[in-house]
């Protein structure tokens, strides 16, 4: 552990059950999440994600292992004496209390001086800009500004650590979108370590500053989100982290021979044998059928999605292929189900993935 850490975890296990019908939530896990970063524990439903914000709060205990915040062992320390606090998907709001007693609720129960906890409040809501709610019961408000008050009452006794579980996925799309550019606001602006926790690659993409992506238990991948879209490390992470194309095919020195025939140059691949090459659809480029190396397909379907549409296409041997092209004005995208194609990848965009 360095100085700049604020949180890691030391070979973290949790199993549920007993005996052969054990099942590891968590297997072998050890992370290091820096003070100050918006961290994102990204994966499908049951890859352990919330079991591992679940131990960092303290309303679960490791099987084995260690959690350590700013140095310190807080495995088996009670929730109520870790600097973290939590946001859940529910908010977990007290209905009959104004939007400023929720906030200051927390304050309270520590056992602040009145002038502390008024004008802490006070902060928190123009923090959230909720300053005219400050009165109202919080079944007056919108889902969204219900999320900011659950945000602010979080907020209010300084954590070191802000864990978040699936915040937004109560929100409807528009409102998740601002509620993103949000919560990346108030990170900023207060400078605390946040710990989110989602399954929607878009909002770990758009907030984060490093992503741990994981599956059936283990971290797959650690890195910024550029890193994680551009450069994953399996079969696993490339297809969960946006669209992508899988191509089978023959390694040989220096590039990967299709099953179509068509080489695709990728410098470096050495040795033999079946590798799979992936590279996402805004890097695939239609080109004239005639254009020398362009490899051979068929327009299957036209999807349109307003500012992109996507073209489904087969190559010869049956390979599917997406291309994710803009949109003209029209929304046409001036392609015929049947029509023959060629199609390139833009340099430096196919790579080698493990399966």
């Amino acid at each position: 552990m360095t100085q700049n850490t604020a949180v890691e975890a030391r070979h973290a296990v949790k199993a549920f059950g007993q005996g052969d019908n054990a099942v590891r939530a968590l297997d072998d896990v050890s992370i290091e999440i820096r003070k100050g970063e918006f961290f994102t524990l990204l994966g499908p439903s049951g890859c352990g994600k919330t079991t591992l914000l679940r131990l960092i709060a303290g309303f679960e205990m490791p099987t084995s292992g260690t959690i350590l915040l700013d140095g310190q062992d807080i495995t088996y320390l009670p929730p109520n004496q870790r600097p973290v606090n939590t946001v859940f998907q529910s908010y977990a709001l007290f209905p009959h209390l104004t939007v400023a007693q929720n906030v200051g609720f927390g304050l309270q129960m520590q056992g602040r001086p009145k002038a502390e906890v008024k004008e802490t409040v006070a902060r928190m809501l123009a923090l959230v800009k909720l300053e005219p709610m400050a009165n109202r019961k919080t079944s007056q408000l919108s889902g969204g500004q219900q999320q900011r008050v659950a945000l602010a009452r979080a907020l209010a006794p300084k954590p070191k650590v802000l864990l978040l579980d699936e915040p937004l996925s109560a929100l409807d799309l528009k409102l998740r979108k601002e509620m993103q550019i949000e919560l990346k606001r108030l990170q900023t602006e207060t400078g605390i370590t946040f710990v989110f926790v989602t399954h929607d690659q878009e909002e770990a993409l758009t907030m984060s500053d490093r992503i741990g992506v994981m599956s059936a238990g283990k971290l797959q991948q650690i890195g910024a989100p550029k890193d994680i879209y551009t450069r994953p490390v399996n079969r696993f992470v490339a297809s969960f982290i946006g669209e992508t194309n899988f191509l089978p095919a023959t390694a040989e020195a220096g590039a990967a021979r299709l099953a179509t025939g068509d080489l695709i140059d990728l410098p470096g691949l050495a040795g033999s044998g079946h590798v799979t090459v992936t590279v996402r659809p805004e890097q695939v480029r239609l080109v004239e059928t005639t254009d020398p190396g362009a490899i051979a397909a068929t327009v299957k379907s036209m999807v349109y999605f307003g500012t992109d549409t996507h073209c489904y296409m087969a190559l010869k041997d049956g390979t599917e292929v997406v291309a994710r092209l803009q949109s003209p004005a029209t929304g046409e995208a001036g392609l015929q189900q049947g029509q023959q194609v060629g199609l390139r990848f833009a340099p430096g965009a196919a790579q080698i993935v493990e399966d």
